[in-house]
Order: C-alpha cells, then sequence, then structure tokens
C-alpha cells in the first residue's frame, strides 16, 4: 500500500541505542559480559532510590500527577528557581521534543553541530523543519560558524555541554560571548545532560545564565549521574513563559509516578551524587592512562565517557570486543565511521576493556592522545 507519509520523516532511522546485555546473551551466549555502551552511571541506583521504591508501595493503578508538583518542588528548592521555570519530561529526549514542537514548524530551521547527538536532528526533522549542520572544530562545537549560520528562518540552536558522543565541551567565557551574539527571537537550547560529571576549570552553570538571556533553554536528566535511566525523568529550565509553551504541547502524564518519587528521593541523596563523580573522575584517568600505553587514540572528555579512535578497524574493534564480553558503543550513525564510545564503569570493568583491547591480535592502532 502507498501511503501519504510526512516525506521528511523517510530520511530518518530509528535510534539505536547500546546493544543489551540480554541481546548479547542471546547472540553469543556470553552471560558474563559487561556492558560500557550507554553512559549509564555503573554503580546502580542509590540507597534513597532503593527506599523510596520500598515505601512506594503498589498502588498503580492511579494517574501520576500530570503537572508532576512534588518533584517540580524539590527541583526548585536544589537550584533555587521559580517552579514555574519547569517543564517535565518521559526522560531529557521527550523534553528537547517539545522544544522543537513549540519553536519549529516547516520553512524554519534548527542549528546544530556536526558530531552532535541524534536526537537533535531526529526532533528537527519530525518538526518538519530543516537541519542545519556546522562542522565541528576538533570533534566540538564550531561556535562562531553556528552564529554566521543563523538566518531569517534560524529558530532553534541546540548546543550540548558536554557534547555527545565525543565529550568535548565549551567554556563559561565562550559561551556567554555566544549567547551574548545570538538574537533573543532564536531560542538556543543547551543541553546539560552530564554536566554534574564536569570537574573542569572555567565551566559555565546555564542555570547561572538564564536570568541574563530569555532566550535560553537548559536541559538535564536524571539519567546519568543519579542512576535513574530506566525511569525515564528528564527536565527543562527556562523562562516561564516558555516553560508554559512547553507544557502546552506536552503529553499528559509524560512523568510517571515511579520515577518521579525515585527523583525526588536521588536528588536527597548528595552522598551517593558525590561518590558517582569522584568515582567517574578516577575512571577516566584509569581510562585515559591505559590507552596511552596501548597507543590508542581518544578524546579528551569531560563527561562519564571517552571516545576512542582505533582507525579504520573501528567496526572489527567492535564485533571482537563483543566477542570477549565487552560492549562499548560503534558511532558509525554519528559520521564517526573510525571511533567508538566507552562508557566509563567501575574499575574493574574499565580494566577489563582495556585488556581486551590489549588482546586484539597485537592489533596495531594509530596515533597517541587528540591534543586538548
Amino acid at each position: 500500500m502507498s501511503y501519504q507519509l510526512n516525506e521528511k520523516v523517510l530520511s530518518l532511522q530509528p535510534y539505536q541505542g547500546g546493544k543489551p546485555l540480554e541481546e548479547l546473551a542471546r547472540e553469543l551466549g556470553i552471560t558474563d559480559a559487561i556492558k560500557l555502551a550507554s553512559n549509564e552511571n555503573p554503580r546502580g541506583s542509590g540507597e534513597g532510590v532503593q527506599n523510596a521504591l520500598r515505601d512506594f508501595g503498589t498502588e498503580f493503578s492511579r494517574y501520576p500527577d500530570g503537572n508532576g508538583f512534588a518533584l517540580k518542588q524539590a527541583l526548585a528548592s536544589t537550584y533555587q528557581i521559580n517552579a514555574d521555570m519547569l517543564t517535565l519530561g518521559n526522560g531529557s529526549n521527550d523534553v528537547l521534543d517539545l522544544i522543537a514542537r513549540v519553536a519549529l514548524s516547516p520553512d524554519t530551521n534548527a542549528i546544530m553541530s556536526e558530531f552532535a547527538f541524534v536526537v537533535y536532528p531526529l526532533v528537527t526533522i519530525s518538526a518538519g523543519a530543516e537541519t542545519v549542520v556546522i562542522p565541528a572544530r576538533e570533534y566540538g562545537a564550531d561556535l562562531s560558524s553556528m552564529l554566521a549560520a543563523i538566518n531569517a528562518q534560524t529558530r532553534l540552536i541546540f548546543l550540548a555541554n558536554p557534547n555527545n558522543p565525543t565529550g568535548t565541551w565549551v567554556e563559561k567565557d565562550a559561551l556567554e560571548t555566544f549567547l551574548s551574539a545570538v538574537p533573543e527571537r532564536v531560542i538556543v537550547v543547551l543541553d546539560e545532560a552530564y554536566i554534574e560529571y564536569v570537574t573542569k576549570d572555567n565551566y559555565p552553570d546555564g542555570l547561572t545564565l538564564l536570568s541574563r538571556f530569555p532566550n535560553l533553554v537548559v536541559v538535564r536528566t536524571f539519567s546519568k549521574v543519579y542512576g535513574l535511566a530506566a525511569m525515564r525523568v528528564g527536565y527543562a529550565i527556562s523562562s516561564p513563559e516558555l516553560a508554559d509553551y512547553m507544557n502546552r504541547v506536552r503529553q499528559p502524564f509524560n512523568s510517571n509516578s515511579i520515577g518521579m518519587a525515585c527523583a525526588i528521593a536521588a536528588l536527597g541523596d548528595e552522598a551517593y551524587m558525590r561518590e558517582s563523580v569522584e568515582l567517574n573522575t578516577r575512571g577516566l584517568i584509569q581510562l585515559e592512562s591505559g590507552l596511552e600505553q596501548l597507543g590508542v587514540t581518544y578524546i579528551p572528555s569531560a563527561a562519564n565517557f571517552i571516545t576512542i579512535e582505533p582507525g579504520e578497524s573501528a567496526a572489527e574493534v567492535y564485533d571482537q570486543l563483543l566477542r570477549l564480553g565487552v560492549i562499548v558503543r560503534p558511532l558509525a550513525n554519528y559520521g564517526l565511521h573510525q571511533h567508538l564510545r566507552v562508557t566509563v564503569g567501575l574499575e574493574r570493568e574499565n580494566e577489563r576493556f582495556l585488556h581486551a583491547l590489549g588482546q586484539l591480535g597485537n592489533q596495531s592502532f594509530p596515533g597517541q592522545k587528540a591534543p586538548s
């Protein structure tokens, strides 16, 4: 049958997540694999979240609070903002879609960097708009070229800080200069999914910039450092006006009751988050050191993952690592055909990955560490 469809959707491919452990077990019979593919917190959920799950009970017949009052109050208290600046989502991907639906329409465009999160073009094209992809500079955002690309049809700019999948970042001074130059009519989406992991100097906190730039939308998630990837809770912080528009197109009950309860508990578990950041910082150092010893090029990262460049053999290295029970993330769908992304795991998981990488038949890896 020939359907009448949105032709722009025909150019899209379904989002591909990291290979699940269960899938590898089915395919290769490997039952002790480690997954370093999806940037999850390797510690599992914190004690506060486990307690919240036990306390939740078994009442599942009632709809969630559609406005997310309790979670919004917890976020407002944590960040010292007004609750009317918040928009909740089924993960941050949902919030990104809400922003696109509010701002974009046919004959408009959204600007994004090469090697940026694949959801940005997905939500842009789904809204009927055009994507304007700016070539990366050293795997990161070229802010001056992004500014130069703004035209009368531009409605959105997507900027991830740190960027997924490259781990690159924009420093505070550069971001402020960029935001000052963006016309107020253009909404800047600052995706800070990994910000809690960042320990770099001169790093910006988007929340401190909201009062100066009313066209700024900061997007965050509970899926990463808070260890709640399965719960799908994300949120945007913006001007009350933009939050109102996003909430108009938000699906009813898009955040579930259990997820919101666990998110509130996670916000209050400061020790868990602090220990997760410390573990990640040590893990990045461990991976960098091991990769340098193997002679494997990598992109310096500010997040909880590191992208490596085994070169033209990336697809082969990925397959061989699978057979050794190590799941990482191929990046061909990002245009990074010679790269693999590796999540920072527990110390023993990082060591297993490095050992597996070193086992690959005297594999010759080109280059040394990428310049920082």
